[in-house]
């Protein structure tokens, strides 16, 4: 009797120490901050590796592991703020505002150019389009359908320009991406595009674009554009840490993070700063 109640504590001894072991395992997975950015550049693993250096930049500044996630394209990252399954997202303005309008997600900061920002439109050097009014019965390439700089303003700015691109184009067609745009227009399966100020430079620098074929001939407008975002029941403490190491970032300290985030400064914001959008995307129908 002695021997069988041995064994049996022997295996409620064993037993309460798995389930704690399991336990302090789920609190320590708990524990990670998950981070998803649109994929304004592409979302392969290839992306989120080249990333590594923001994702440890950012795990030491909260103080807890980051899991960095690129989601295959931009309404899977507004949907992952609004399951549960991101803390935190990098989303272009027209994200934003939809993931605000439905989950309630708090800005937390920009980079100053965001507060003045531009899409361009882009063609190869010898199409012939020169204007806005010259992309009537071309084929044109959007990014992401809820993109800002890759579909927002440039449908607006076609719209003021009188081209309806449901009649005026020979077709229109969205990339994904503006990396894929880009490419999309400089191999001539599309006569022109529109993308991220940034992604172009970063791309014309890094030799993805030879700038010598692929040329701007048109820039919109300034208008506010991308923004980190919490969900609305991330710890406040975490929300505050994120935003204090984003503001901390320094040229020459942080050279590979800034890199990253095509960026010097960064800046606090508001939902307000976000009203001319949300009223742009409402009275074209996109939200």
């Amino acid at each position: 009797m002695v021997q069988r109640r041995t064994s049996a504590s022997i295996v409620l001894v064993v037993l309460v120490g798995a389930l704690s072991l399991a336990a302090a395992l789920r609190a320590r997975a708990d524990e990670t901050v998950t981070i998803g950015m649109i994929p304004d550049a592409g979302a392969t693993q290839v992306a989120i590796d080249q990333k590594g250096p923001l994702r440890d930049y950012l795990s030491g500044a909260i103080g807890k592991p980051v899991k960095l996630i690129i989601p295959t394209n931009y309404n899977a990252t507004i949907e992952g703020m609004g399951n549960g399954s991101l803390d935190v997202a990098y989303f272009g303005a027209l994200s934003y505002v939809k993931a605000h309008d439905r989950y309630a997600v708090v800005p937390l900061v920009q980079r100053d150019i965001d507060r003045q920002f531009h899409s361009l439109f882009i063609t190869q050097a010898d199409s012939g389009i020169k204007s806005l009014a010259d992309l009537k019965g071309k084929r044109f390439a959007f990014g992401d359908i809820n993109s800002t700089s890759g579909h927002l303003m440039p449908y607006l700015a076609m719209k003021k320009a009188g081209i309806d691109v449901d009649k005026d184009l020979q077709s229109s067609r969205y990339t994904g991406s503006h990396p894929a745009t880009a490419e999309a227009v400089a191999s001539g399966a599309a006569d022109a595009g529109a993308l991220d100020e940034t992604v172009f430079k970063s791309m014309i620098d890094g030799g993805k674009l030879d700038k010598a074929k692929v040329v701007v001939f048109y820039t919109t407008p300034p208008f506010v554009d991308y923004v980190w975002a919490a969900r609305k029941d991330l710890d406040a403490k975490v929300q505050k840490k994120i935003v204090e190491a984003f503001m901390r970032l320094e040229r020459g300290r942080d050279d590979k993070v800034l890199e990253i985030l095509r960026g010097e400064h960064f800046v606090p914001v508001e939902d307000g700063a976000y009203k001319e959008i949300r009223s742009t995307a409402s009275a074209l129908g996109l939200l």
